[in-house]
């Protein structure tokens, strides 16, 4: 059999994770600001680049004032678990589960916080049936679920006048979709994702009813120093104010201003969603001029325009580790494989931070991996 022909153009940037995630095109650490590095988080120069990296998010997301932002410890997931310790316990809850990071929101749920949650669940590639949900309930969702592609449409199910709290895991997604905050009492994400920012800080949105709960509401458990947002019965409004819970990097933090920046260079909210859309566009057409290749989202209603993930004909994790580490080998293409507890196939990052032209180059290699990989 003859040896497939490799492609003569690689990706500029072949850099594909779903997290950390591609830097912004012109990125280098040398453009960072670094007047804050070696100075204290608390001195008036930190506590004002941590201020001005809030005030930056929430004009590019187009907050409204009504919705707070702090920077907490433990990337999304350190956020998510904030949310969760702080408020849960004090009505029903409804936790929803189409991907593997849902799921382990309902383990917390069940076996770490043991509150007996209604737990309403999809298998991969699947979205559940958004019209069950009980809106008497606190509900916990993923906004778009980063292991399988797969991602609300929009705000339109949750219910405008809910007696609980929506919680969005929305990692993922803010950046890179039309978020109604009206909707959203809690939010959670890191700048790992779609800012392609670094890992190990969290973000936390709260709107005013989730306040509400903070200040009416303590846990029946103890809440470890990390996660206390509640001081004397008031919130501790310090920590929306840009002074952390713990010590954060402040090269982290410059390294995310640069990131808004860019953003905000390019237009906002509008200039990074538009980029993504050119993406997954690009990438859709890709798959559709091949047979071996699909979407395990097979709605594209409910289909990631970030976290795509591909379905490959006849693949198992063995073909596909050695698919991906062609891929690397080559310099094309790096960290494509599909998450470790996801069905066994490919992940490509399609975030604004990727270029359109780099997800264009990587059709080519794609067919090349995949021959190389069916012929061994």
């Amino acid at each position: 059999m003859t040896a497939p022909t490799k492609p003569s153009a690689k990706p500029a940037r072949p850099f594909f994770s779903s997290g950390p995630c591609a830097k912004p095109p012109g990125y280098s650490p040398e453009k960072l600001a670094t007047e804050s590095l070696g100075r204290s988080h608390r001195a008036k120069i930190g506590k004002s680049r941590l201020s001005y990296s809030i005030d930056l998010m929430r004009e590019v997301l187009r907050l409204p004032d009504t919705h707070r932002i702090g920077i907490v410890p433990g990337s999304d997931t350190g956020a998510f678990e904030m949310a969760m310790w702080t408020m849960l316990g004090a009505r029903p809850v409804t936790t929803m589960a189409w991907e593997s990071f849902g799921e382990g929101w309902v383990t917390d749920a069940v076996k770490q916080l043991k509150i007996d949650p209604t737990v309403i669940r999809a298998d991969y590639g699947q979205l559940p049936d958004l019209g069950q949900v009980d809106w008497s309930n606190d509900v916990l969702f993923t906004w778009n679920g980063t292991t399988s592609g797969v991602r609300v449409p929009n705000a339109d199910w949750i219910a405008a006048d809910r007696e609980g709290l929506s919680f969005a895991d929305a990692t993922s997604a803010v950046f890179a979709y039309d978020i109604d905050w009206a909707k959203i009492d809690v939010a959670t994400f890191s700048w790992q994702k779609v800012l392609g920012g670094e890992g190990g800080h969290g973000v936390i949105i709260l709107g005013p009813r989730a306040v509400e709960r903070l200040e009416s509401y303590t846990p029946a458990w103890p809440l470890p120093k990390v996660f206390r947002l509640v001081s004397k019965g008031k919130l501790a409004e310090g920590v929306f104010k840009g002074e952390t819970i713990n010590t954060p990097s402040m090269l982290a933090v410059e390294d995310a201003i640069f990131a808004l920046e860019w953003a905000k260079g390019l237009g906002g909210l509008e200039g990074l969603k538009a980029r993504s859309d050119a993406n997954a566009a690009a990438l859709d057409k890709i798959v559709a001029e091949r047979d071996w290749l699909g979407h395990l989202a097979a709605d594209p209603a409910s289909r990631s325009k970030t976290s795509v993930c591909l379905t490959v004909d006849g693949a198992d994790a063995d073909f596909i580790k050695q698919f991906a580490a062609l891929l690397e080998k080559e310099g094309a293409a790096f960290d494509v494989a599909g998450y470790r507890d996801a069905p066994p196939g490919l992940r490509i990052w399609c975030g604004a931070t990727v270029e359109t032209a780099d997800i264009e180059a990587l059709g080519p290699w794609l067919d090349w991996a995949y021959s190389t990989a069916k012929a061994a």
